[in-house]
């Protein structure tokens, strides 16, 4: 894999995220409160509201606009909701941040 470099985990805060501009859109990159991180598409799919900016609890977020809970592992929407945001291989090197180029490409390309 191509893996990119994106910051510091510290930059990002405890139950919190950060936003991340790509050539294939904005991805959401998020530190849970068990400090661990993961990197997926900033956009609700119930109504593209941003998921960054969001309630992170768990493993999840739930969606600022329409209180939609997405996993934080699977992109995938919780509870009686349908619909999922696409994941990215996200990477902690000794708190440096990388995440993988070559999954966001074929994503953009199915």
């Amino acid at each position: 894999m191509n893996w990119h470099p994106i910051g510091d985990v510290s930059d990002i805060p405890l139950r919190g995220a950060r936003c991340v501009k790509t050539p294939h859109g904005k991805i959401a990159v998020f530190r849970t409160a068990e400090n661990e991180v993961f990197a997926i598409d900033d956009h609700c799919p119930h109504g593209n509201g941003p998921l960054s900016q969001g309630i992170v609890h768990g493993k999840a977020v739930t969606c600022p606009l329409h209180n939609w809970v997405i996993s934080l592992e699977t992109g995938k929407a919780l509870g009686a909701d349908e619909g999922e945001v696409r994941t990215l291989c996200i990477r902690n090197e000794d708190g440096k941040l990388f995440i993988a180029l070559e999954t966001m490409m074929m994503a953009a390309a199915e």
